[in-house]
């Protein structure tokens, strides 16, 4: 599968088959995270790969209740270890280079046909409890990863590109 087939396939999946990983699938998907570019090099990305199932399930409850989470056979947490950098546009890097890293990975999830979904409704004070993360570390997002339940397309509502490109000016 190529990136715009990935593009095109990958979708939010909130239903989970009964189904493991493979490990070596797992470091495909963390390498890709690896790779992607961050702010003056910093690779300030952690990633915490959480397989035991009371773990996740703990997780699912520090995730506002989203059980699904706890459903999923891998669930990441895509942390930073920060000093808190600032990009010259006044930007933060961290949550920036966090979420480019995870994007690859679930375009590459995606080409796996796994699914994945982003989640930002946590508490990161529980997270950090569940899985001992220094008080330093932020956690910028969790992510299920598992095969869905539903394999298919997605399919997306997404405004046309008239309405989101504007050439040379905003006006």
């Amino acid at each position: 599968m190529d990136v715009y087939e990935a593009i095109e396939v990958r979708k939010s999946v909130r239903e989970f088959a009964d189904k493991d990983i493979p490990e070596e699938t797992m470091m495909r998907l963390l390498d890709a995270a690896r790779l992607a570019p961050s702010a003056s090099n910093r690779q300030e990305w952690r990633f915490v790969v959480i397989r035991d199932s009371d773990t996740r399930k703990k997780l699912a409850v520090a995730a506002r209740n989203q059980t699904f989470v706890g459903e999923a056979p891998v669930v990441l947490a895509c942390c930073a270890e920060t000093n808190g950098h600032v990009m010259t546009c006044g930007q933060p890097c961290y949550p920036i280079d966090v979420a480019i890293a995870m994007d690859h990975l679930a375009l590459c999830a995606a080409a796996e046909g796994l699914g994945t979904c982003w989640i930002g409704a946590f508490d990161e004070a529980k997270v950090k409890e569940i899985l001992s993360i220094p008080p330093e570390i932020r956690v910028v997002e969790l992510m299920p990863v598992g095969y869905p339940k539903t394999p298919g397309p997605a399919t997306k509502s997404r405004m046309p590109l008239d309405k989101i490109v504007k050439r040379e000016r905003w006006a």
